[in-house]
Parts: C-alpha cells; sequence; structure tokens
C-alpha cells in the first residue's frame, strides 16, 4: 500500500477498511436501486465523445456541469466560453493522455491530469469538475469527487484534506481501499467507489466512527 503523510499505520487502516466496506457495499447497491439508469446518460456520452476525440471540447465540459449539478452563473463560466475550443481541446488532450497513462500509478496519473486541467478557467479551485472531466477521460481508472464523497469520507473515518494535491490523494485512497476489498467488491473500479462513497454522503447512515 502506497503511504501518503495522511495515511494511517497499515494495520489500523485495514481495521477501518473492514468497517468502511460494510457501508460501501450496500451503499452502492442503494446507489444502483435509487439512481434513474438514464440519469449517467449525459456522463456517458461525453466518455464515448472523448473516446473517440481524445479530448474534451466546451460542450463536453459544459455538459459535465450540468450533470454535476454546477453553477454556470459564474465568472469562470464566461472566460471558459471566451477560449477558442481548439484551445481548451489542446489543454483536455493532454490531461486525457496523463489518466490514460498506465506506466505510472494511478494516483500519479491523477495528479499530472489535475495539474493540467488547472490551466483552464473552472479548474482552478475545487476538484468537483476536473474529477468529472478526468473521469470521462479514464473512466475505469479515475473517479469522481464531490462534497458528498468528502462528507462520507469524513463520516467514515478517512482523512483527505483540503491541501494541494486533494485530488491525487484521493485516487491512492481509493486505491487502498481496492487492496483491502471483499468478496462482493471484486472486480470493483474507483468510479464504483465513489458511487458508493456519493450515497453513503448524499444518505448518511450511523457508524462506529
Amino acid at each position: 500500500m502506497k503511504r501518503t503523510r495522511e495515511t494511517p499505520p497499515d494495520d489500523e487502516f485495514a481495521a477501518v477498511c473492514g468497517q468502511v466496506w460494510d457501508v460501501l457495499i450496500p451503499a452502492r447497491a442503494g446507489y444502483l436501486a435509487g439512481v434513474s439508469p438514464h440519469y449517467d446518460e449525459v456522463f456517458h456520452d461525453v466518455v464515448q465523445r472523448t473516446e473517440r476525440a481524445g479530448s474534451l471540447g466546451k460542450t463536453d465540459i459544459a455538459a459535465l456541469v450540468v450533470w454535476k449539478r454546477l453553477s454556470a452563473q459564474t465568472p469562470w463560466v464566461s472566460a471558459l466560453m471566451s477560449l477558442p475550443d481548439a484551445h481548451v481541446r489542446e489543454v483536455t488532450k493532454r490531461a486525457v493522455t496523463a489518466v490514460r497513462d498506465t506506466a505510472v500509478p494511478r494516483s500519479e496519473a491523477a495528479r499530472t491530469g489535475r495539474s493540467i486541467m488547472w490551466e483552464l478557467p473552472g479548474f482552478r479551485t475545487g476538484d468537483a469538475l476536473a474529477s468529472a472531466a478526468l473521469t470521462a477521460a479514464a473512466p475505469t481508472r479515475m473517479a469522481v469527487y464531490d462534497r458528498r464523497v468528502q462528507h462520507a469520507l469524513d463520516t467514515l473515518g478517512l482523512t483527505l484534506t483540503r491541501t494541494p494535491g486533494r485530488y491525487s490523494r484521493y485516487m491512492q485512497l481509493l486505491d487502498n481501499l481496492l487492496q483491502h476489498s471483499r468478496a462482493p467488491a471484486d472486480g470493483w473500479t474507483p468510479r464504483d467507489i465513489d458511487t458508493a462513497l456519493y450515497w453513503t454522503g448524499k444518505n448518511p447512515q450511523p457508524t462506529d466512527h
């Protein structure tokens, strides 16, 4: 297990993981049962377009804003829309290449991709939209982060601070969880975990933490 400053000792983390999976496995089932199967159609459309183009354009980013239910009434939207789409695609193409690079650890790919997305308006603070874009670029490798995910992590006793490099540490945390997964979660991807965390954060359950 790769360690960061936020990673507890191995034995402590293994103990926490058991309790975490007790929550995540039913939460994932709850997500699949409780969310319309059509809700993620927009996201899947962006995934398919990104797969074909190797980049995301302004239309794709706008679709992700709606999918994530973010506010479009902010100055960064105007700044982004004022850029040539070719420039947006040049930046996102480099980010797409970075997160798809399986020659480096997932967390390192996430760090590089996130730092590249920082070049665009709307991606310089927070990780919700950037993580959605990077996950659309590598849907089996990356995962979405948002405030509900953070709330779930806090509730489950998993530390993820706001200090720089949060998205990379988030992906490392999910990797560590997958290394301690249980049989019902065999074959899960980081995206499966993020939906379980989202559901947990949206529908908090009592825990021992």
